[in-house]
């Protein structure tokens, strides 16, 4: 069965676990190595001759426009993350739509390509935002993927979507939802697919759960971000150890464990997944 494989294409300072000691305007002083870590990923998914989508920073686009268009050239699918990284749920319409469009622009300038695919920062859209689905399908998405079906102190909607669904907006569109991956264990809803879940679990519990999903006839979406790779980023001074946890936290580990996991089961990026939903509607429901 294919699985879903997908890549935040972010570099190491971006993310929400560090928002109280990096701001946006500090972001070009700080040593860029996002192009070396997703260089290392292309290196993996050719060898194993895979194909995922990168759910790309617009950012990341204008200041990297070569990686963006090696991305596409070697046949993978880009689709937006933002502009700059901000939660969704802390942005009103007007400002998630302007962050939206100028992400798409860059990506655009980038590679020549539009993307149809949307996943917020942060796992960030939730049912406090209705409007989201929205606005993405008044932009012509034709999915998002930032719904993640877990309780977390950052993030999550429990009682949201946990298998890949079509939603019917009350406008008349749809889209379709692709949630972060979890199991249900003794009634809750447990992650198992990407970022730290996938880093600090061992390779045969993934493994394990994958296969739970497949055989309920459901893809696992797999997610990671260029900078789990580099056990080399900088440390910052300052953090708490739980920051410390979920940034540096078992990054030795997950090269082999992405390996492992491309050696063992078939994926495929989120477009080519729809496009066999519409020929065979399967995976659908919650």
């Amino acid at each position: 069965m294919k699985n879903i494989l997908t890549v935040d294409l972010e570099d190491w300072f971006v993310v929400e676990n560090l928002k109280e000691n990096i701001d946006f305007e500090q972001w070009d002083e700080l040593p860029a190595r996002v192009e070396k870590n997703t260089d290392r990923l292309l290196e993996l998914f050719d060898y194993y001759g895979v194909t995922a989508t990168f759910f790309v920073l617009g950012w990341i686009a204008e200041k990297h426009p070569r990686l963006i268009h090696n991305v596409t050239s070697m046949g993978h699918e880009v689709a937006c993350h933002s502009y700059r990284h901000g939660r969704v749920d802390r942005l009103t319409e007007e400002q998630f739509r302007e962050d939206t469009k100028r992400a798409v622009t860059a990506i655009e300038e980038a590679c020549g390509i539009s993307p149809v695919g949307y996943r917020a920062p942060s796992w960030s859209i939730n049912s406090k935002i209705p409007w989201a689905f929205e606005a993405l399908a008044d932009m012509d998405f034709l999915y998002d993927s930032s719904v993640y079906p877990i309780k977390h102190d950052i993030y999550g909607e429990p009682d949201g979507p946990k298998r890949i669904v079509k939603i019917q907006l009350e406008s008349g569109r749809s889209i379709y939802e692709i949630p972060a991956s979890t199991i249900s264990i003794l009634g809750k809803n447990f992650p198992i697919g990407g970022g730290g879940y996938l880093r600090h679990s061992p390779f045969w519990f993934t493994k394990k759960m994958i296969n739970r999903l497949n055989r309920q006839n459901h893809p696992a979406i797999i997610y990671i971000h260029p900078w789990e790779l580099d056990s080399e980023q900088p440390r910052l001074d300052g953090l708490t150890a739980l920051q410390r946890y979920r940034q540096y936290g078992s990054i030795v580990t997950i090269e082999r464990k992405m390996e492992m996991l491309l050696q063992t089961f078939d994926f495929c990026t989120i477009k080519d997944y729809i496009k066999r939903l519409v020929r065979k509607p399967i995976g659908f429901g919650r």
